[in-house]
């Protein structure tokens, strides 16, 4: 069984799904480069006890990995504390 297979028809010559992926892949990165650019400058961030400099564009990569863990983890805890409780009931309704 081959995971990828040729349509039995003529091969297309115009492909305008595949231009229009690459078309917005390099849009994307486009606008990825003009992130980064525009929000290379310096910031002062200030903690309780002390203050550092950072440029911005690696305050907003840190806080955006920091937002994706924590809902990674939270859907993780969210999933097993449902799945206990199910169990939970599970054995009270066996037993009770």
């Amino acid at each position: 069984m081959r995971l990828f297979r040729r349509p039995s028809g003529p091969v297309e010559d115009w492909q305008p799904r595949l231009y229009a992926i690459v078309i917005g892949l390099v849009l994307i990165v486009l606008w990825l480069i003009a992130f980064i650019v525009k929000n290379n400058d310096p910031v002062k961030i200030d903690f309780v006890l002390f203050s550092t400099h950072a440029r911005l564009i690696w305050l907003l990569i840190v806080l955006i990995a920091i937002g994706f863990l924590g809902g990674v983890l939270g859907s993780q805890l969210y999933r097993r504390r449902r799945q206990l409780g199910r169990s939970a009931e599970h054995d009270r309704g066996a037993h009770g």
